[in-house]
């Protein structure tokens, strides 16, 4: 079965308010065998133009895994807090299985 993942590009406008989601977030991702792949960090664009925004990489077990996770009470709670502190966008993608 192919991994499913949630891949996110976001513009932290409120760091302080974004921090307090950053330390629930990875509870209850967790929670649904998720795990982070890549979590912001040392980035360079090396083709097209550069937008600044933080990126994040979530796999999970399966494409229905990380759809369940982002819609779970558990989740949506840990949103709340992310909620005004930037603009995201979120991309459930199911992974290449050859």
């Amino acid at each position: 079965m192919a991994k499913g993942y949630i891949i996110v590009r976001v513009n932290v406008t409120d760091p302080e308010q974004y921090a307090k989601y950053r330390a629930v977030s990875g509870d209850a991702i967790a929670a649904f065998d998720g795990k982070f792949i890549i979590r912001a960090g040392r980035s360079e664009v090396i083709e097209g133009e550069p937008d600044g925004l933080r990126l994040v990489v979530i796999e999970f077990p399966s494409y229905e895994a990380a759809v369940e996770c982002y819609h779970s009470d558990v989740y949506q709670a840990a949103k709340k807090l992310r909620d005004g502190a930037g603009d995201a966008q979120f991309t459930v993608i199911e992974g290449y299985d050859p």
